[in-house]
């Protein structure tokens, strides 16, 4: 699951080198909610399609939000 959204050059230089990730991404018997934050709704939906093309998983919860800060 890190690989296949990190693995994503829109997304692995933006958020991928960070000390702590703003992406947090909690997987529990094939589901999986992902939480943080993210620049724009773009990349929050680039998460978001990357996750669900991971095989084994039966669902994606995005609650990824947008900084405002950005």
């Amino acid at each position: 699951m890190f690989q296949a959204i990190y693995g994503d050059p829109s997304l692995r230089d933006r958020y991928g080198f960070q000390a702590v990730p703003s992406i947090h991404i909690i997987v529990k018997n094939g589901n999986v909610t992902l939480e943080g934050v993210v620049a724009n709704e773009m990349d929050k939906n680039i998460v978001n399609l990357r996750a669900n093309t991971v095989g084994g998983v039966f669902s994606v919860t995005n609650n990824l939000r947008l900084d405002s800060g950005r």
